[in-house]
């Protein structure tokens, strides 16, 4: 809940052979179905006793950047409570095989990208990306795109070894599991150093631009821990479009497509915080923010893409992501 503007962000996604936009919109579809039948499908409560972060079934890496909220998404679509995931030829050498009839979730897989330093090559570079933030992409020559990579869920695949796998994701899972104090405790920790002054006691959870200030009401109005941090998030994530952090223009009004725009930044943004604090992404149902969404999504495939985007950069302001290898590299085949 709040009063802003979001400016078109983008970011770059270069398109698979043959099928340039067949990803985005496939998902976008999807999206827009669930989202028709009054659901939230990117909401994740944080259950100790269910497995934890979306990893690679055989590695245990995690996936990073967007791509938690786009197998979240994938988890629901097939209804699986698995976030172990697979590329085909990576599950192909392990013995394992898509059953008939799967569907692939596409992850987005950075690419660094650099442009040669000769005039005679500058038009090499292309015109859309995703530059470092804070430098001009004419004075970096480097920049990042995204290329949609195919990956399979636990639950669709089949093979010998397979039990076995779930067994150890299981395992690792269940030993990186903090107890609730101590990730309800880390995620005060973060929020709290997060520099916009919170005050307790209103009506609502809102982000005001102008005080750049977030009211909360007291915690006792909260069902959870968890549900207090989460709605936290959200507004903590509002709060990063202001003009000295990542500019978005803070200026819609309710009802508009930018203020559901924003509004869907802040939800997906509080998404991924939710993943890397531990706590889940438990917070009020924005049932009257859903037909908005909708309207936004069918204007472009590739808007969900550039949504993503910003609410990456914004949870990567307040809790930016350890230094790991992005484990989509190790799918692309």
């Amino acid at each position: 809940m709040y009063s802003v503007h979001v400016v078109m962000a983008a970011i770059s996604v270069s398109s698979c052979p043959g099928s340039p936009a067949a990803p985005e919109e496939r998902l976008t579809a999807s999206l827009i179905t669930l989202l028709e039948l009054g659901t939230t499908p990117w909401r994740r409560e944080w259950d100790a006793t269910l497995p934890g972060h979306h990893c690679n079934l055989l590695s245990g890496r995690r996936y990073s950047g967007a791509n938690p909220v786009l197998l979240t998404l994938g988890m629901h679509l097939r209804g699986s409570a698995l976030p172990y995931w697979c590329g085909f030829a990576e599950a192909k050498a392990a013995g394992l095989f898509p059953r008939r009839g799967s569907r692939a979730v596409h992850v987005l897989r950075p690419q660094r990208q650099q442009a040669s330093p000769h005039p005679e090559v500058e038009s090499a570079q292309p015109a859309a990306g995703d530059p470092e933030p804070g430098v001009a992409p004419a004075a970096s020559r480097t920049w990042t795109r995204y290329r949609p990579v195919a990956v399979f869920n636990a639950a669709d695949l089949d093979g010998p070894g397979l039990e076995a796998l779930l067994a150890r994701r299981r395992c690792a899972a269940g030993r990186e599991q903090s107890p609730e104090p101590q990730r309800l405790a880390a995620a005060e920790a973060v929020l709290s150093a997060w520099p916009v002054p919170l005050q307790h006691g209103s009506a609502c959870a809102c982000y005001s631009p102008s005080l750049d200030r977030i009211a909360m009401p007291e915690r006792s109005a909260f069902h959870s821990g968890a549900a207090y941090y989460a709605t936290w998030a959200h507004e903590a994530i509002h709060s990063t479009g202001h003009p000295r952090r990542l500019q978005r223009d803070l200026s819609g009004i309710h009802g508009s497509p930018a203020y559901a725009r924003e509004e869907l930044v802040a939800e997906l943004g509080a998404v991924l915080l939710g993943d890397r604090l531990e706590i889940g992404s438990d917070t009020a149902n924005h049932a009257a923010y859903l037909g908005g969404w909708i309207a936004l999504l069918r204007e472009s495939p590739r808007m969900l893409l550039q949504v993503l985007g910003d609410a990456r950069r914004a949870a990567d302001l307040i809790c930016p992501e350890r230094a790991i290898e992005s484990p989509a590299a190790s799918e692309a085949g």
